[in-house]
């Protein structure tokens, strides 16, 4: 793909620093305005999103080359598109498409991190992105009566993702989505041997390898004729969905996250918490399922030349506004007892855990530095616990809040506990 499609979008960008703050209609107070870990962290600004896309535009006009020093700029970014929504609060341009344009640009010149070797490389050998993974694949369901919908007819396929399968203080996550399926009598099936969905590939910058492992759960999925994909993990919901549509492999599959699987459930009366908890908690959106799992929004036209930014015909921009943001909120408050008390930044707007983009991988300290200022802000709401839908932020959460009283749960698990 060339970096070269990308050129309007990063000529557009003016360096109003809009992309690294929540907009100003949105702010609460003076703590927590930030919406950008990179450029809060490094404070310089080739580490915004704006200065990014100005390096997108000084590589195109070979101003500077593929070197260590850029490769250090572009993946100290967990690409959770707040500069994206930011921008786009007052701006009809993209911000964060140009990023993974720019990451694939230094794939394709062989500008390669070490760690990212590795991880695409039992990729392509073993269909996961968690290197050195020995166990079996299937252990997290032992001792649970699952279909396996490669052997036998199941209408409903529940991915669940590397990290789970391969982390057992995640299994719970995983258990308890199975079993409160089941509860409710649907059909659900697994794949024992099942392939990554590719999503973590797609943003570090190795587009093909993302592709080729979409089309090979599609295919196993359509053959077994599966009508609909759940998962509890946001990257992987994300992948399916938004990634599924942008190259044309959904193929009319529907693709649902927990949160929105079982908010229909409960407001179908097949199932009904009736637990008290009398605890108040605080939410965290997950960028992949928030503003990220946002649909995809296709369009094929041209820019009209001129001063003013037009198309032909008119196109609409992805904004964050349509993520999952209800779902997991009318499940905690349907838990009864339960008391939800928002954090300041909160649905498009929300601060990354600090896990994704790979910078979990490529700079270790950085991920946890942006999960503490999560952490420092779920804390400044007074709540008990921590709830989110993806178990790569509750994995970084949970890390970061060691040494506080905040404790860190995925919502399948307070559903469980409740049902």
């Amino acid at each position: 793909m060339s970096l070269e499609k990308y050129r309007a979008e990063m000529e557009m960008c003016c360096r109003c620093s809009a992309c690294k703050f929540v907009p100003l209609e949105i702010v609460k107070g003076f703590d927590y305005v930030n919406v950008c870990p990179s450029i809060s962290c490094y404070n310089f600004h080739a580490y915004s999103g704006g200065g990014r896309l100005g390096i997108g535009v000084a590589l195109l006009e070979k101003e500077i080359g593929y070197s260590d020093k850029l490769l250090e700029v572009v993946y100290n970014c967990q690409m959770c598109g707040g500069c994206d929504v930011s921008c786009k609060y007052a701006m009809d341009m993209d911000v964060l498409e140009p990023l993974y344009g720019i990451r694939q640009a230094c794939v394709e010149n062989g500008l390669i991190a070490p760690v990212f070797d590795t991880i695409i490389s039992s990729l392509k050998k073993d269909n996961t992105m968690m290197p050195g993974a020995k166990q079996d694949r299937a252990n997290w369901s032992e001792g649970l009566a699952i279909k396996d919908f490669t052997r036998q007819k199941a209408e409903v396929a529940f991915h669940v993702g590397c990290r789970t399968c391969y982390d057992r203080a995640l299994w719970p996550v995983a258990r308890s989505s199975i079993t409160l399926m089941q509860k409710a009598g649907m059909d659900v099936g697994i794949n024992p041997h099942e392939f990554c969905c590719g999503g973590r590939a797609y943003q570090i910058g190795f587009r093909e390898e993302s592709v080729k492992q979409l089309k090979q759960n599609m295919a196993i999925m359509k053959k077994a004729g599966v009508k609909m994909l759940v998962t509890a993990c946001a990257e992987c919901y994300h992948a399916f969905k938004v990634l599924g549509d942008k190259f044309g492999l959904r193929d009319g599959l529907e693709v649902l996250h927990t949160s929105e699987l079982f908010s229909r459930l409960i407001n179908e009366g097949k199932l009904t918490p009736k637990k008290k908890m009398d605890i108040t908690v605080t939410y965290h959106d997950p960028c992949h399922l928030g503003r990220l799992g946002e649909p995809h929004i296709p369009w094929q036209g041209k820019q009209i030349p001129g001063h003013i930014r037009l198309f032909d015909p008119p196109r609409e921009f992805r904004r964050g506004t349509y993520g999952v943001y209800g779902p997991p909120r009318e499940l905690l408050k349907s838990i009864p007892g339960l008391k939800l008390q928002e954090m300041k930044r909160t649905r498009e707007f929300a601060w990354c855990c600090g896990a994704g983009g790979g910078v979990a991988e490529f700079n270790p300290q950085f991920a946890a530095w942006t999960a503490r200022e999560r952490i420092r802000e779920a804390e400044a709401t007074g709540a008990e616990t921590l709830v989110t839908a993806c178990p790569g932020c509750e994995t970084a959460l949970r890390q970061a809040a060691q040494g506080t009283s905040l404790k860190v749960l995925d919502l399948m698990e307070m559903l469980a506990s409740v049902l």
